[in-house]
């Protein structure tokens, strides 16, 4: 009786926490989603050139990416209730900030400051659910959270049309502010304090330098690779300063006691699986909204808004999902469940890859859109358990931002890959028709080489799903080698 009566204020607890890092994912999801659509609004209002529109969105990307590892460590250092509270602030004063924006470039400023608070929650928030939670619950705590993200997938468009539209540019970011100070005082009744976790290690000042370099110069030639291509001298540089710091940073790292980016977790084989597979599915899936949405504009010859609404099954389906496979784990092992979302993905893509043809209905796509959003709904919250439950209390939070940064470099790496695969069999006068959606007044030959490179892409992300199977197999078999890293799942959860 007397375990019980300590498990249930745990569990409430766990679910108190639940409910403020949902709300503030939905929170900076919105944000995100909501500008994507509002951005022509907020260019015009500026005046923008094509450059610093495409920066309003690539600084965000840029930052929250290249700042994961670094924010990642001062969680372990401070604790994460601070660190959290402090990303709240941070993301709500720079939205009040933005609507006030007086020039461009002022406004892509603060939009970097917007992305640090940002980092500071994402870095945060599934380590604050890991400790939250008991292992048994853990999994469908885990759902829940990312299924937050797809609720921002969802209304993100509708809200930033209406805000846009309906109040003017200024309250897209605006109508982050009230949700951003409840989330924080929210967050201050509810989160515990909670002592540095590893507060002897220190930073490795050079190792987080190197890091932002290195990612930083990697994600700027993939940002640049739609805009210019993969020949452009901007691209090749930002690359090539990658290749040579790249190695740098791996001797540095080694050499030192107190490393930005903590190599010893590789040394443990579910957790690099665990990062592969995270990765390989992330670049299998996270362009297939972009390209569907074009699809149906460039070859089926639709509107904007109804192209997106045929999507939406795909982030409603994921939703539902990762709620779903939350709960299954108290009944399979999270790493079959990876295993199954990643084999649905494969299916999913292949059925896209056949459905796409110069005269598609939507049924075919349909289902491929649900079987993606099932396989995808599974394989995140799974993995994200299995991963983030074998790391070390006092390592978690960076743990969780080398996490993070993979899944980030996957996105990226989705985009500037599939655009470029659809794009290649068009000659190169054609391509930008793609992106206008004018490829269907073209010529029919014009639409039979842009459905060919759409079957192409879609396989090749099915491919790569595949290879997301192959890691979660790896990562089963490290399992069953090493059960656990030591201190893994320990600690926070008594």
């Amino acid at each position: 009786m007397g375990s019980r009566n300590r498990s249930e204020p745990q569990s409430a607890y766990a679910w108190r926490v639940l409910s403020v890092v949902s709300l503030a994912s939905v929170l900076t999801g919105l944000g995100t989603s909501s500008l994507n659509v509002a951005l022509p609004q907020v260019a015009g209002h500026f005046d923008a050139s094509a450059t610093a529109a495409s920066w309003m969105l690539l600084s965000f990307m840029l930052t929250t990416t290249s700042l994961m590892v670094l924010f990642g460590r001062l969680t372990d250092l401070f604790g994460r209730r601070s660190m959290y509270l402090c990303g709240l602030a941070v993301y709500a004063a720079a939205s009040l900030l933005l609507g006030f924006s007086p020039h461009e470039w002022v406004l892509i400023g603060l939009r970097v400051v917007q992305a640090a608070g940002a980092t500071l929650l994402l870095t945060n928030s599934a380590a604050l659910v890991t400790a939250a939670f008991p292992r048994e619950h853990l999994g469908r705590g885990m759902g829940i959270y990312l299924a937050s993200f797809s609720v921002a997938q969802l209304l993100g468009p509708v809200l930033g049309g209406f805000l846009s539209h309906r109040f003017g540019w200024e309250w897209v970011f605006w109508s982050n502010v009230p949700v951003g100070l409840c989330c924080l005082l929210w967050g201050a009744a509810v989160l515990r304090p909670s002592p540095p976790a590893d507060p002897d290690r220190g930073i490795d000042a050079l190792g987080n330098l190197l890091v932002l370099a290195c990612l930083g110069s990697f994600l700027l030639g993939l940002a640049q690779v739609g805009q210019y291509g993969w020949d452009h001298p901007l691209v090749l540089g930002s690359f090539a300063v990658f290749a040579v710091l790249a190695p740098v940073f791996a001797v540095v790292e080694r050499r030192t006691r107190r490393p930005a980016v903590d190599l010893a977790l590789f040394a443990e084989g579910g957790f690099s699986f665990g990062l592969a597979a995270a990765l390989f599915n992330t670049i299998a899936r996270m362009a297939v909204v972009l390209l569907i949405a074009l699809f149906y504009q460039a070859v089926l010859a639709e509107d904007p808004v109804s192209a997106g609404m045929k999507v939406l099954l795909l982030p409603l389906t994921t939703m539902v999902a990762s709620a779903v496979a939350g709960m299954l784990q108290s009944r399979w092992r999270a790493r079959t469940i990876a295993t199954t979302g990643s084999a649905l993905s494969a299916a999913g893509l292949v059925v896209l890859a056949l459905a796409v043809t110069p005269q598609a209905h939507y049924p075919p796509i349909a289902v491929g859109l649900v079987v993606l959003g099932i396989g995808s709904g599974m394989f995140m919250p799974a993995n994200a358990t299995e991963v983030l439950d074998r790391i070390p209390p006092g390592r978690i939070g960076i743990g969780n931002a080398m996490r993070l940064a993979v899944q980030n470099v996957g996105v990226m790496l989705s985009t500037a890959l599939s655009l470029t695969i659809i794009t290649a069999p068009l000659p190169e006068a054609l391509r930008a028709a793609v992106f206008d959606g004018t490829v269907h007044g073209i010529s029919d030959a014009a639409v039979q080489q842009l459905v060919f490179g759409y079957r192409i892409a879609l396989l090749s992300m099915a491919v790569l799903a595949l290879c997301g199977v192959a890691a979660c197999a790896g990562a089963a078999r490290a399992l069953r080698r090493s059960p656990a890293l030591t201190g893994a799942g320990t600690g926070e959860r008594s």
